[in-house]
């Protein structure tokens, strides 16, 4: 086994760029048919009423996604405003303000718009990543830290409301303190790690 995996890993090294990306479309497609026709071929062996229960299935996720649709449009609202109302860019001055007064070094400050609202919205996160980029440059520290952030940090409100939204929680009790403790944990590793990486 291990040796026709090395075999397959050298094939691969030896097709260019292009033929790699064919390659890896054509077996992802495969992939997924494959599983999609071995789902519905262990359904009929097993005599389950394969299109029945896809059905009732997609009731019940049209049901769920019915009752979540509150809580998504409350967290984008929450988000878009907190941007256009400017706390943002005074969270961020504040904070910069601070770093400054205790002499550190304050490049991270321009990467936190991502890590301020990667709790609520991933796309918003993502945009700010954006944004950070066109602004700082793409090589950046601060873009390089705003990128390592949205990979070490979760979209904390987003998957409470979904969860608890889903099963009908209505008291959260520690689940959001610890979820924002490991997310600011996130935050600071990222930057840590950044500025051990990249200076």
């Amino acid at each position: 086994m291990g040796l026709a995996l090395a075999a397959f890993m050298a094939f691969l090294a030896t097709l260019s760029a292009a033929a790699l990306a064919q390659l890896s479309s054509l077996m992802g497609n495969l992939t997924l048919f494959a599983l999609i026709v071995l789902f519905v071929g262990l359904g009929a062996l097993r005599k389950v009423a394969v299109y029945d229960s896809f059905i009732e299935g997609a009731k019940e996720g049209f049901d769920v996604a019915r009752n979540l649709l509150p809580y998504l449009v409350a967290m984008l609202c929450a988000v878009g405003v907190f941007r256009a109302s400017g706390a943002l860019e005074y969270a961020l001055s504040a904070i910069r303000w601070t770093v400054d007064v205790l002499g550190m070094d304050a490049r991270f400050v321009d990467a936190l718009p991502t890590a301020l609202v990667k709790p609520f919205s991933g796309s918003a996160a993502r945009a700010m990543l954006i944004e950070t980029m066109q602004s700082q440059g793409v090589d950046s520290f601060a873009a390089l830290a705003a990128a390592t952030i949205q990979g070490s940090t979760e979209t904390t409100f987003y998957v409470l409301a979904v969860y608890f939204g889903a099963v009908g929680i209505q008291r959260a009790r520690h689940a959001v303190p610890c979820a924002l403790v490991a997310e600011l944990a996130g935050v600071v590793a990222a930057i840590v790690v950044c500025y051990q990486f990249f200076g």
